[in-house]
């Protein structure tokens, strides 16, 4: 069936965005529909909803609009590469992340299969993703830029200590238990702020698990988590600790 193009009211209504975001980006060259009417009017057509959907994936994975322009403009852009990066970014969401990766999962299959995906299906995904990012914003909000920066900073220190010392420390001794004793501080520091979003604290607990954070080494790796581990396992009565999101 026949994509009917949309006015940017009725594409704000079903994406979940607000009309100044899209005509914010229709200014500064990020996305500008391709149809207008004969009084004017904006209209976007199937392809540039398809564009919008890789400039909320970018945008949620941190990149800037002038990034985001620079890299949907590139000849060799693939909308491919930026689902499978988004789909890493998901793994920390539960129900909400279970819908969306279907979603992106299709379009990923349908991109191969037939190069194209309906704008109906880019407008189902972005609305999610939309859901998605409200709830990470208001966890946000609720911590605070300066606390979220302490917090950062606070692993940063925190494991450079761990992996200098994890391979030659005795567990037992008063500098490991130390670190082990810091590292449950900072990670309850850590999930105070997902307290109300239960959903999304188990999935962040559930990705460390599996070692979805493997390879990023501004998260804890297995091998920090298994020297903590050791030096729990040495307290004279040991307490367990929450999984942090580093």
């Amino acid at each position: 069936m026949r994509f009917q193009a949309l006015k940017v009211g009725e594409l704000a209504r079903r994406t979940g965005l607000t009309i100044r975001t899209l005509h914010h980006y229709d200014e500064i060259g990020l996305l500008r529909p391709s149809l207008h009417t004969e009084s004017g009017h904006r209209l976007y057509a199937a392809p540039d909803i398809a564009r919008l959907q890789q400039v909320v994936s970018l945008r949620q994975l941190g990149f800037s609009l002038e990034e985001i322009r620079d890299c949907l403009d590139r000849p060799s852009f693939s909308p491919l590469e930026v689902i499978a990066r988004h789909r890493a970014r998901l793994r920390e969401q539960v129900e909400l992340q279970r819908r969306l990766c279907e979603r992106l999962d299709a379009i990923a299959d349908r991109l191969r299969a037939a190069g194209e995906v309906s704008a109906d299906e880019f407008l189902r995904t972005i609305e999610v993703m939309t859901m998605l990012e409200e709830q990470f914003q208001e966890a946000a909000r609720r911590v605070g830029p300066e606390e979220m920066r302490a917090v950062e900073e606070g692993w940063t220190a925190l494991l450079a200590e761990v992996r200098a010392g994890r391979d030659r420390l005795d567990p037992a001794g008063d500098e490991a238990q130390d670190l082990a004793r810091r590292w449950d501080a900072l990670t309850e520091r850590t999930m105070r702020g997902y307290r109300d979003f239960p959903e999304l604290k188990g999935a962040i607990a559930e990705n460390y698990k599996q070692g979805r954070h493997e390879g990023d080494d501004r998260a804890p790796q297995a091998a920090d988590f298994a020297f903590i581990e050791r030096a729990k396992a040495a307290r004279p009565a040991s307490g367990g600790g929450e999984t942090p999101c580093g």
